[in-house]
Protein backbone atom coordinates (compact mmCIF):
# COMPACT_ATOMS: atom_id res chain seq x y z
CA UNK A 1 0.00 0.00 0.00
CA UNK A 2 1.73 3.45 -0.91
CA UNK A 3 1.54 6.22 1.23
CA UNK A 4 -0.03 9.71 -0.17
CA UNK A 5 1.81 12.71 1.70
CA UNK A 6 -0.14 14.57 4.31
CA UNK A 7 -0.94 17.44 2.49
CA UNK A 8 -0.90 20.78 4.85
CA UNK A 9 -2.28 24.04 4.24
CA UNK A 10 -0.87 27.66 5.51
CA UNK A 11 -3.22 30.32 6.02
CA UNK A 12 -1.92 33.61 6.95
CA UNK A 13 -4.11 36.04 8.90
CA UNK A 14 -3.52 39.64 10.34
CA UNK A 15 -2.77 39.64 14.40
CA UNK A 16 -5.29 41.28 16.13
CA UNK A 17 -5.16 44.83 16.10
CA UNK A 18 -2.98 44.98 13.11
CA UNK A 19 -6.45 46.88 10.81
CA UNK A 20 -9.48 48.66 12.52
CA UNK A 21 -12.66 46.99 13.41
CA UNK A 22 -14.95 46.67 10.54
CA UNK A 23 -18.18 47.49 11.36
CA UNK A 24 -21.00 44.80 10.73
CA UNK A 25 -22.95 45.38 7.62
CA UNK A 26 -20.40 47.86 6.20
CA UNK A 27 -18.97 47.02 2.72
CA UNK A 28 -16.37 44.82 1.81
CA UNK A 29 -13.14 46.42 0.51
CA UNK A 30 -11.86 45.59 -3.17
CA UNK A 31 -8.80 43.60 -3.34
CA UNK A 32 -5.25 45.71 -2.96
CA UNK A 33 -3.18 43.75 -3.45
CA UNK A 34 -1.02 41.29 -1.48
CA UNK A 35 -1.18 41.27 2.35
CA UNK A 36 0.82 44.57 4.06
CA UNK A 37 1.10 45.84 7.35
CA UNK A 38 1.30 49.34 8.99
CA UNK A 39 4.04 48.41 10.73
CA UNK A 40 6.51 45.27 11.29
CA UNK A 41 5.04 42.51 12.56
CA UNK A 42 5.72 41.17 15.77
CA UNK A 43 4.54 38.03 15.39
CA UNK A 44 6.08 34.65 13.85
CA UNK A 45 7.57 31.37 14.26
CA UNK A 46 10.63 31.00 16.48
CA UNK A 47 14.19 31.14 15.02
CA UNK A 48 14.27 27.34 15.75
CA UNK A 49 14.87 24.17 14.12
CA UNK A 50 11.66 21.41 13.89
CA UNK A 51 11.69 18.77 16.30
CA UNK A 52 9.52 16.46 17.36
CA UNK A 53 7.31 17.20 20.42
CA UNK A 54 8.83 16.46 24.02
CA UNK A 55 7.32 16.44 27.13
CA UNK A 56 8.26 19.68 29.19
CA UNK A 57 9.06 19.38 32.62
CA UNK A 58 7.17 21.26 34.90
CA UNK A 59 7.67 22.50 38.40
CA UNK A 60 6.37 19.43 40.25
CA UNK A 61 8.85 17.40 38.44
CA UNK A 62 11.67 19.72 38.60
CA UNK A 63 14.21 18.79 41.54
CA UNK A 64 13.87 21.00 44.65
CA UNK A 65 17.76 22.32 45.04
CA UNK A 66 19.95 22.29 41.61
CA UNK A 67 23.72 21.79 41.09
CA UNK A 68 23.09 26.24 40.67
CA UNK A 69 21.47 26.77 44.18
CA UNK A 70 23.93 24.28 45.92
CA UNK A 71 26.83 25.90 44.35
CA UNK A 72 26.01 29.24 45.55
CA UNK A 73 25.32 27.82 49.00
CA UNK A 74 28.53 26.36 48.76
CA UNK A 75 29.58 29.78 48.37
CA UNK A 76 27.82 31.19 51.27
CA UNK A 77 28.87 28.62 53.61
CA UNK A 78 32.71 28.74 52.36
CA UNK A 79 32.97 32.45 53.51
CA UNK A 80 31.33 31.57 56.53
CA UNK A 81 33.68 29.25 57.51
CA UNK A 82 36.49 31.32 56.85
CA UNK A 83 34.92 34.09 59.16
CA UNK A 84 34.41 31.18 61.40
CA UNK A 85 38.47 30.52 61.39
CA UNK A 86 39.19 34.13 61.38
CA UNK A 87 37.32 34.61 65.15
CA UNK A 88 38.69 31.24 66.25
CA UNK A 89 42.01 32.41 65.68
CA UNK A 90 41.64 35.89 67.53
CA UNK A 91 40.14 33.71 70.66
CA UNK A 92 42.97 31.74 70.66
CA UNK A 93 45.25 34.78 70.15
CA UNK A 94 43.58 36.29 72.91
CA UNK A 95 43.77 33.12 75.27
CA UNK A 96 47.37 32.92 74.68
CA UNK A 97 47.85 36.70 75.70
CA UNK A 98 46.09 35.35 79.07
CA UNK A 99 48.70 32.89 79.92
CA UNK A 100 51.50 34.67 78.74
CA UNK A 101 49.95 37.47 81.28
CA UNK A 102 49.91 34.81 83.91
CA UNK A 103 53.20 33.51 83.47
CA UNK A 104 54.30 37.69 84.06
CA UNK A 105 52.48 37.82 87.14
CA UNK A 106 54.76 35.15 88.80
CA UNK A 107 57.63 37.59 89.16
CA UNK A 108 55.46 40.73 89.80
CA UNK A 109 51.95 42.61 89.74
CA UNK A 110 50.39 43.65 86.85
CA UNK A 111 48.73 46.94 86.07
CA UNK A 112 44.95 47.26 86.09
CA UNK A 113 44.78 48.47 82.53
CA UNK A 114 46.40 45.61 81.14
CA UNK A 115 44.31 43.03 82.81
CA UNK A 116 41.41 44.35 81.84
CA UNK A 117 42.20 45.04 78.02
CA UNK A 118 42.89 41.11 78.34
CA UNK A 119 39.58 40.39 80.32
CA UNK A 120 37.72 42.45 77.27
CA UNK A 121 39.48 40.46 74.45
CA UNK A 122 38.85 37.37 75.68
CA UNK A 123 35.10 37.56 76.40
CA UNK A 124 34.73 39.94 72.88
CA UNK A 125 36.54 37.37 70.88
CA UNK A 126 34.79 34.36 72.22
CA UNK A 127 31.40 35.83 71.82
CA UNK A 128 31.94 36.95 68.76
CA UNK A 129 33.63 33.47 67.29
CA UNK A 130 30.67 31.50 69.52
CA UNK A 131 28.08 33.75 66.94
CA UNK A 132 30.51 33.61 63.55
CA UNK A 133 30.21 29.53 64.43
CA UNK A 134 26.64 29.11 64.81
CA UNK A 135 26.65 31.20 61.32
CA UNK A 136 29.18 28.60 59.67
CA UNK A 137 26.55 25.56 61.26
CA UNK A 138 23.28 27.27 60.05
CA UNK A 139 24.93 27.92 56.34
CA UNK A 140 27.39 24.57 56.12
CA UNK A 141 23.74 22.64 56.93
CA UNK A 142 21.72 24.03 54.28
CA UNK A 143 24.56 24.05 51.85
CA UNK A 144 24.67 20.21 52.86
CA UNK A 145 20.81 19.55 52.31
CA UNK A 146 20.84 21.38 49.13
CA UNK A 147 24.11 19.42 47.90
CA UNK A 148 22.09 15.82 48.93
CA UNK A 149 19.20 17.21 47.15
CA UNK A 150 21.10 17.94 43.78
CA UNK A 151 23.70 14.76 44.35
CA UNK A 152 20.55 12.56 44.74
CA UNK A 153 18.61 14.05 41.32
CA UNK A 154 22.16 13.19 39.19
CA UNK A 155 23.33 9.78 40.85
CA UNK A 156 19.58 8.87 40.31
CA UNK A 157 18.90 7.51 44.59
CA UNK A 158 18.19 9.51 47.02
CA UNK A 159 20.35 9.40 50.51
CA UNK A 160 20.01 6.76 53.10
CA UNK A 161 19.11 9.09 55.81
CA UNK A 162 16.63 12.01 56.04
CA UNK A 163 17.11 15.59 56.92
CA UNK A 164 16.06 15.40 60.34
CA UNK A 165 17.96 11.87 60.98
CA UNK A 166 20.72 14.12 59.73
CA UNK A 167 20.55 17.04 62.24
CA UNK A 168 19.56 14.62 64.89
CA UNK A 169 22.95 12.66 64.54
CA UNK A 170 24.88 16.14 64.60
CA UNK A 171 23.00 17.54 67.55
CA UNK A 172 23.21 14.03 69.86
CA UNK A 173 26.62 14.29 71.24
CA UNK A 174 28.52 10.90 71.14
CA UNK A 175 26.35 10.52 67.84
CA UNK A 176 27.77 13.75 66.10
CA UNK A 177 31.15 12.24 65.88
CA UNK A 178 30.65 9.23 63.85
CA UNK A 179 27.10 10.69 61.35
CA UNK A 180 28.74 13.77 59.55
CA UNK A 181 31.66 11.81 58.18
CA UNK A 182 28.93 9.04 56.89
CA UNK A 183 26.68 11.32 55.66
CA UNK A 184 29.78 13.59 53.89
CA UNK A 185 30.80 10.19 52.80
CA UNK A 186 27.47 8.77 51.27
CA UNK A 187 27.07 12.69 49.74
CA UNK A 188 31.21 12.13 48.41
CA UNK A 189 29.79 8.79 46.80
CA UNK A 190 26.57 10.50 44.84
CA UNK A 191 28.31 13.41 43.60
CA UNK A 192 31.15 11.20 41.82
CA UNK A 193 27.84 8.80 40.26
CA UNK A 194 28.54 5.82 42.31
CA UNK A 195 26.40 3.26 42.14
CA UNK A 196 24.03 2.95 44.57
CA UNK A 197 24.86 -0.75 45.53
CA UNK A 198 28.46 -0.05 46.08
CA UNK A 199 29.60 0.71 49.35
CA UNK A 200 30.87 4.67 50.14
CA UNK A 201 34.71 5.13 49.96
CA UNK A 202 36.06 8.51 51.64
CA UNK A 203 38.54 10.06 49.87
CA UNK A 204 41.97 11.08 51.76
CA UNK A 205 41.10 14.52 52.41
CA UNK A 206 37.27 13.50 54.04
CA UNK A 207 39.06 10.67 56.40
CA UNK A 208 41.48 13.41 57.31
CA UNK A 209 38.50 15.91 58.07
CA UNK A 210 37.11 13.18 59.87
CA UNK A 211 39.51 12.42 62.30
CA UNK A 212 40.05 16.13 62.66
CA UNK A 213 36.46 16.89 63.41
CA UNK A 214 36.05 13.73 66.09
CA UNK A 215 39.27 14.66 67.61
CA UNK A 216 38.10 18.60 67.92
CA UNK A 217 34.56 17.63 69.65
CA UNK A 218 36.50 15.35 71.90
CA UNK A 219 38.86 18.09 73.04
CA UNK A 220 36.08 20.77 73.60
CA UNK A 221 34.55 18.34 75.60
CA UNK A 222 37.39 17.62 77.78
CA UNK A 223 37.65 21.50 78.17
CA UNK A 224 34.83 21.82 79.76
CA UNK A 225 34.95 19.53 81.71
CA UNK A 226 38.61 20.52 82.76
CA UNK A 227 37.12 24.16 83.69
CA UNK A 228 34.73 22.55 86.60
CA UNK A 229 38.50 21.80 88.42
CA UNK A 230 39.37 24.82 91.03
CA UNK A 231 42.87 24.97 91.64
CA UNK A 232 44.95 27.88 90.31
CA UNK A 233 47.14 25.82 88.20
CA UNK A 234 43.82 23.73 87.09
CA UNK A 235 42.65 27.33 86.14
CA UNK A 236 45.75 27.98 84.87
CA UNK A 237 46.43 24.90 82.34
CA UNK A 238 42.77 26.10 81.76
CA UNK A 239 43.45 28.91 79.63
CA UNK A 240 45.87 26.87 77.73
CA UNK A 241 43.14 24.34 76.79
CA UNK A 242 41.06 26.86 75.39
CA UNK A 243 43.77 28.63 73.28
CA UNK A 244 44.17 24.76 72.06
CA UNK A 245 40.58 24.06 71.42
CA UNK A 246 40.16 27.59 69.61
CA UNK A 247 43.26 26.16 66.97
CA UNK A 248 41.27 23.21 66.31
CA UNK A 249 37.68 25.03 65.84
CA UNK A 250 39.70 27.18 63.18
CA UNK A 251 41.57 24.05 61.26
CA UNK A 252 37.88 22.69 61.61
CA UNK A 253 36.44 25.82 60.00
CA UNK A 254 39.04 25.95 57.33
CA UNK A 255 39.08 22.15 56.63
CA UNK A 256 35.24 21.67 56.70
CA UNK A 257 35.16 24.99 53.94
CA UNK A 258 37.83 22.43 51.43
CA UNK A 259 35.58 20.01 51.51
CA UNK A 260 32.93 22.25 50.78
CA UNK A 261 34.49 23.24 47.53
CA UNK A 262 35.76 19.97 46.67
CA UNK A 263 31.80 18.22 46.85
CA UNK A 264 30.21 21.09 45.01
CA UNK A 265 33.09 20.47 42.42
CA UNK A 266 32.06 17.00 41.88
CA UNK A 267 28.71 18.29 41.25
CA UNK A 268 29.52 20.60 39.00
CA UNK A 269 29.22 18.79 35.27
CA UNK A 270 32.53 18.50 33.64
CA UNK A 271 34.11 21.29 31.22
CA UNK A 272 34.48 20.90 27.87
CA UNK A 273 37.00 22.83 27.61
CA UNK A 274 38.99 20.98 30.01
CA UNK A 275 38.84 18.14 28.10
CA UNK A 276 41.72 16.86 26.29
CA UNK A 277 40.33 15.88 22.78
CA UNK A 278 42.31 13.32 21.00
CA UNK A 279 42.25 12.52 17.77
CA UNK A 280 43.23 9.40 15.30
CA UNK A 281 47.04 9.77 14.09
CA UNK A 282 47.06 6.41 12.60
CA UNK A 283 45.69 2.93 11.87
CA UNK A 284 47.19 -0.12 12.03
CA UNK A 285 46.52 -3.46 10.64
CA UNK A 286 43.10 -2.66 9.53
CA UNK A 287 41.44 -4.22 6.82
CA UNK A 288 41.26 -3.20 3.28
CA UNK A 289 37.91 -1.38 3.22
CA UNK A 290 35.76 -2.83 -0.16
CA UNK A 291 35.49 0.23 -2.75
CA UNK A 292 32.55 0.42 -4.86
CA UNK A 293 33.00 0.19 -8.64
CA UNK A 294 33.61 3.14 -10.59
CA UNK A 295 30.62 3.79 -13.48
CA UNK A 296 31.14 5.94 -16.33
CA UNK A 297 28.97 9.00 -16.04
CA UNK A 298 25.38 8.59 -18.09
CA UNK A 299 24.98 5.18 -17.15
CA UNK A 300 22.39 3.67 -15.29
CA UNK A 301 22.10 2.55 -11.76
Amino acid sequence: MALRPLRVDWVATPPPGAYPHRRQGAPRRAYTGPPSYPVPPRWGFPLLAWRWPTSVATDDDRPADSIDQAQRAARTASHALGLAALTSLWAAGSELWRYVLLLLSRYGALSGTTVGVSDAMVVSSSVVMVVASALALVFTLLWLRRARNAAAAEAGYGPSRSDREVLIGLVVPGVNLVVPGSVLAELEHAALRGPATARPAPSKLLRWWWGLWAFAAVFAAFTVAWGFRSSVQAMADGVLLHAVADLLAAAVAIVTAVVVRRITALLLPVDAAAIRRMRVVDVKDAPTPVLRPIRPSGSPR
